[in-house]
């Protein structure tokens, strides 16, 4: 029999993130990332993509505030947010 879960829904305060730094502390907090995770995109991926259980969404409040602060590295993030979303049918992502 499957056992169907409840979705974590998680909330990324856009307002207090503003380095790539504080992104991932972000993230990794409120996700419960695994103590081995290496605040880089490949390792956000590996644990996005394999250590996370599901369903999970994932809103980024006053994305742009972030996104103003961070520059090309919101952008990275946001892409590579974006490609775990198309790989993974339980995992959904907003940006507002």
């Amino acid at each position: 029999m499957r056992v169907k879960r409840s979705t974590k829904k998680v909330k990324l305060a856009g307002k207090s993130i503003r380095s790539l730094d504080e992104f991932y502390s972000e993230i990794s907090k409120k996700l419960r990332f695994p103590d081995h995770f290496g605040r880089n995109l490949d390792a956000l991926w590996d644990v996005l993509t394999t250590d996370i259980k599901g369903p999970v969404e994932l809103a980024w409040e006053d994305s742009d505030v972030s996104k103003k602060s961070m520059g090309k590295d919101f952008e990275k993030v946001t892409a590579l947010l974006k490609d775990v979303e198309k790989e993974r049918i339980d995992f959904k992502v907003a940006f507002g």
